[in-house]
Parts: C-alpha cells; structure tokens; sequence
C-alpha cells in the first residue's frame, strides 16, 4: 500500500517524494489512488485559484491556475494528450499510429489539442468554481486513470508504462473510487448538489469512449493514452461543472 500511494504521487505530481517498490501490485494500489491525488492537487489549485482571484480579474486567475496545474505534473498529461491525438488522428493502423506516439516531436493535431484544452480549463476556472468543486473535477478527471487500467484492457506494448499498469484495477476497486468520487461531488457547487456528480459522470464517459477507441485503433493503453484521458475527462467535468 505505502509503495502504492508513494508511486502514485510519483508518477502524477512534481513532488520529490521517494520512491519504492515498482511492480503490478504497487501499480494496482497507484493507479486506484489516482482521484485521491487528483482531489489533493485539485484542492491546491482551488485555494490558488481562490487567493489569486482577490487580487486579480478572473481570466487572469484562471490562467494562472492553469499554468500551475501543468507544473505541478511536469506537464506530463499534456504530453501524453498530444502524442495520443497525433496517433489517433494519422488515421494509420496501430503499428504505424503507436510508432507516431513513440516520436519526440508534436504534429500540429497535438498542438491543437494542447491550445484547446488549456483554453477551456481556463475559460471554465474563469467561470469561478468553488475549491470544492476544483477539487472534485481534478479528481474526476484522475478517474481516467483506473478507468484505463481496469481488468480486461490490455496494453498496447509489451513495454513502457501501460505493460506495467494496463489491467491492474479491478472492477470494483474502480466503482468504489467512482462512487466516492461522485458523493464527493455533492458539495461541489453550492445549491445545485446534482451538477457534482453530473460532472463526474462525464468525466467517467469520456474516459470510457477515449479508453475504447484506443483499444479499438492501437489494440490497448499507453501512457500517453492513460494522460490524454486525464486531460480530456479533467475539462468534461470542468464544463459540466461551468453550467449556470
């Protein structure tokens, strides 16, 4: 379990925390607790967003939320989202598409997606959520994680990081965080105790369809499919959560 929760924060966050044992049953533990980290960093950048929205207008606040939010994980998500969008959208079988996702560089499908994804993250903080319900959609988001991983979904390599954690979750360990997640939603948005769990559940969809379709066209999970789902679930609960 400890090793679990330290890969956890390792692989999701910037922290400098030490790692220890790294095989499939720490990677099972890491890849359940996924919403936990994302509820934790969800909450920093809700008080961020809070503090900074004192002192300065909205859009501005919302850009700097955004901006941490890629520090404090290196980035990774993003990356993973345009590598996988540059896959994806070459329309090639999946020995050539996961070939394109191997490259350093970023076609101009990922660069797309990056712009776009940031945009709406910080048009919907703009919109001014609550730190509970940043907390919520960041967690949400992170459901993306055990949504891929969950038994029955192979990797698409034999190696790198979706071999070490593809199929590690199971079903029910994925349900019991989705429902917690969800409850926890209800305290996201003041007066509307529905729009929370709403927001969940889109994130939940859109890890589904995006879990699928890769499965589907590379024949299982990468890494970076596993990062593009947490970036496209994070703004599906964003949005849902940005509804008046």
């Amino acid at each position: 379990m400890r090793d679990g929760l330290r890969l956890a924060v390792t692989t999701l966050t910037v922290l400098p925390v030490r790692a220890g044992r790294v095989d499939r049953a720490a990677a099972r533990v890491a890849m359940t607790a996924a919403p936990l980290v994302g509820a934790a960093l969800g909450g920093v950048l809700g008080a961020l967003l809070w503090a900074a929205g004192l002192v300065l207008p909205a859009a501005v606040a919302a850009v700097l939320t955004v901006a941490a939010a890629a520090l404090l994980t290196r980035g990774l998500h993003l990356d993973g989202l345009a590598d996988t969008v540059d896959a994806l959208g070459s329309y090639r079988p999946g020995p050539g598409a996961l070939e394109i996702m191997k490259k350093p560089d970023i076609g101009p499908f990922g660069v797309a997606a990056i712009a776009l994804v940031l945009l709406l993250q910080a048009a919907t903080l703009a919109a001014g959520p609550t730190a509970a319900g940043v907390a919520v959609a960041f967690a949400a988001g992170r459901l993306a994680v055990p949504v891929a991983c969950r038994r029955g979904v192979p990797a698409a390599r034999p190696d790198g990081l979706g071999a070490l954690v593809a199929g590690t979750v199971p079903v029910t360990a994925l349900a019991a965080v989705a429902v917690v997640t969800a409850v926890a939603g209800l305290f996201a948005v003041p007066g509307r105790p529905w729009q929370g769990p709403l927001a969940v559940a889109a994130a939940l969809v859109t890890a589904g369809l995006l879990t699928r379709h890769a499965r589907r066209r590379l024949g299982g999970i990468t890494g970076d499919v596993i990062g593009a789902g947490v970036e496209l679930s994070t703004v599906a609960a964003l949005v849902v959560l940005a509804v008046r």
